[in-house]
């Protein structure tokens, strides 16, 4: 039972609720669209606290590994120890001396066999911190990516992602190895050899005592001049690779448009950019003051340990011990250079990836939200929407029945597109309300709302995998062969798929570059297919394939989708015409609503659009017109 004192809640109570709250808000910070639950908790608040939390997760790791360090470098004092020792006996000259040389030369060869052993123990430690922290590392960062909205996604550019999720990552792990082993081992080497010279005599301390105080703060000095070139050398990285990235992506219109020295001389600009971020990370490093400080140092030991020999208060041997462990300062002097700088790429990585995590989500994921079949009601009602300030929808408001098909017209830049995006969460309303079988989708589980929404865009996706996969993306990989090769007899792509070498188990090109568009968008009709949604977004599907094939395509989809709701964002005529409900939007405002007779009838804008061809054209599924196109040709 807890215990009351006045009042207040008992220390460790209110540690427990710090505790709590710090997991809850740091929970908070990393939710977004998708969110595993059982999923470890970070602390994001700096990159410290990142490794930190990430290092607990390690186990027994971490710990062992300083362990092994320490011992190595004890193993490594001892060494100059018994070699001091050694010339003791030579030097006196004592009939035992080759009992007690053979005694020295057997323990130096086990204190060699256990260092091996020590040090090869060490070496394997870090090694599995450092590739279990870039794993651990790259999951939640690849988590939090599938996390972010569409929103997110629009603004970032694509090269500088990949730079972050691979290169700063790795530099993340080349800092724990070999950046943290090398600085743990230098700081164990700089530390024992002090305890072994005050085991020797104290007063040999006065040396290596004022060289560590001067390192520390010229270290400090170093550390601070190279942090700022490292987050550059990493943001330039990013710049230079996003523009590679955005190179070869456009490589076609490169080449069209005889732009390859263009080209070549920006990316030349940005490699000279990133170039001579290395150039001052040399100018840095040229400037390390340890190295003088280290010989001055030696210089003083030497000095003052030959006095005490001259004084009788120092035998040769202790003489030859302390200069062996006072050459054991060399390896953090030197190695300090290069450790310390594998560590600020480390932390100015950790930071560029914490931005990217941080960066906040717009759609908000519905804890414990609806899950349930949707019949496929829709309601906008007022919705308001725009893009970093700029109105793109204003004051949208219309109903549909489940199973109708709705089309949207409207000139180019109207907002339709952005509409459907409204319907699966691709983006949040900024004003009133999207309803689905009158629950707000807000509300929906976001998981089960979008496997009940397909979308089917212009812009086709498909990925460097066979076309089976490509086909049962949408199923998370469960459909059998058979409903594969039946959603794509619906969406006319059998045939074509047939014909290819390896048929259904071809193995396409990235974003599918190997293939027509339309047979892209065959494919992606399959996909919407199999997925058998109770509502069904098309945004010009049929843009790309000929006649023949969208009267197939057509039949196919009124066949398989009866009674399915349907947004339709066409410029077809004759797919308007079959339409339930036709939405005339123009500049985000939905000026009319109808059927394709009624705006006909009544509506000056639907007019100017399709008038002039209503009256000849035939009613086969062929004809098509753009109506951003046709309304220019109105008003002209």
């Amino acid at each position: 039972m807890a215990r009351i004192r006045s009042g207040s809640v008992t220390s460790p109570e209110r540690r427990r609720d710090a505790r709590a709250r710090s997991t809850q808000q740091t929970r908070s910070a990393q939710s977004g669209e998708f969110v595993v639950d059982d999923s470890p908790v970070y602390d994001r608040r700096s990159p410290l606290r990142w490794f930190a939390s990430h290092a607990r997760r390690l186990g027994w790791a971490p710990p062992a590994f300083f362990l092994s360090a320490i011992g190595t470098n004890v193993l490594n004092s001892a060494v100059p120890t018994y070699t001091g020792s050694a010339f003791d006996e030579i030097l006196g000259g004592g009939p035992g001396r080759v009992g007690a040389l053979t005694h020295i030369a057997l323990i130096l060869l086990v204190i060699v066999l256990a260092r091996g052993v020590v040090d090869g123990a060490a070496r394997f430690l870090i090694e599995v911190c450092a590739n279990r922290l870039v794993r651990d590392c790259r999951l939640e960062l690849f988590t939090s990516l599938l996390g972010k909205s569409q929103t997110f996604h629009n603004r970032q550019r694509v090269g500088d992602l990949m730079a972050r999720a691979t290169n700063d990552i790795r530099q993340i792990g080349q800092m724990v190895s070999p950046g943290i082993d090398l600085i743990t081992d230098s700081m164990t080497a700089l530390i024992v050899p002090l305890v072994f010279i005050a085991f020797l005599d104290w007063r040999l301390l006065a040396a290596p005592l004022c060289f560590t105080v001067a390192f520390y703060f010229a270290l400090r000095h170093y550390m601070h001049r190279l942090s700022p070139v490292s987050a550059a050398m990493r943001s330039e990285f990013g710049t230079l690779n996003a523009g590679l990235n955005e190179a070869v992506r456009g490589i076609e219109v490169i080449k069209a448009t005889g732009q390859e020295a263009s080209e070549r001389f920006r990316f030349n600009r940005r490699a000279r950019a990133y170039r001579d971020q290395f150039v001052r990370q040399g100018l840095v490093q040229a400037w390390y003051l340890p190295t003088l400080i280290l010989a001055l140092a030696t210089a003083g030991a030497l000095l003052h340990a030959v006095l005490l020999v001259r004084a009788g208060q120092l035998s040769i041997g202790g003489l030859v011990t302390y200069l062996g462990l006072v050459a054991q300062l060399g390896f953090p002097t030197f190695i300090s250079t290069f450790s310390f700088s594998l560590v600020q790429l480390g932390v100015a990585g950790a930071r560029r990836v914490l931005d990217l995590m941080a960066d906040e989500s717009e759609v908000a994921l519905a804890r414990r939200g609806v899950t349930r079949r949707i019949e496929g009601a829709l309601e906008f009602d007022h919705v308001q929407f725009g893009y970093g300030g700029t109105p793109v929808l204003q004051d949208v408001t219309f109903r549909v029945r489940p199973g109708q098909t709705v089309a949207l017209v409207g000139e180019t830049g109207s907002g339709k597109s952005t509409l459907t995006k409204l319907v699966n969460r691709t983006y949040d309303v900024d004003g009133g309300a999207v309803r689905i079988d009158g629950v707000d989708v807000r509300d929906y589980d976001l998981d089960s709302l979008r496997s009940q929404i397909s979308t089917i865009e212009q812009d086709i996706t498909l990925f460097s995998r066979t076309i089976a996969e490509n086909i049962a993306f949408g199923r998370g990989g469960d459909a059998t062969r058979d409903e594969i090769v039946e959603a794509a007899k619906g969406a006319a792509a059998d045939g074509f798929i047939n014909e290819l070498h390896d048929g259904y188990d071809t193995v396409i090109g990235e974003r599918g570059v190997t293939l027509s568009g339309g047979q892209r968008q065959r494919l992606a009709i399959a996909r919407a297919l199999l997925t058998s949604p109770a509502i069904l977004v098309l945004d010009d599907s049929t843009s790309a394939v000929d006649s023949a094939t969208e009267d197939e395509i057509s039949r196919a989809i009124r066949r398989l989708l009866h009674n399915r709701t349907t947004l339709l964002i066409t410029h077809r005529l004759s797919q308007i015409r079959t339409a339930d409900l036709v939405l005339v939007i123009r500049r985000g405002r939905l000026v009319d609503h109808g059927t394709h007779e009624q705006l006909l009838a009544r509506s000056a804008l639907y007019q100017r659009i399709f008038a002039p061809y209503d009256s000849i054209a035939e009613p086969g599924p062929t004809r098509s017109i753009d109506a951003g196109t046709a309304a220019g040709e109105a008003r002209a």
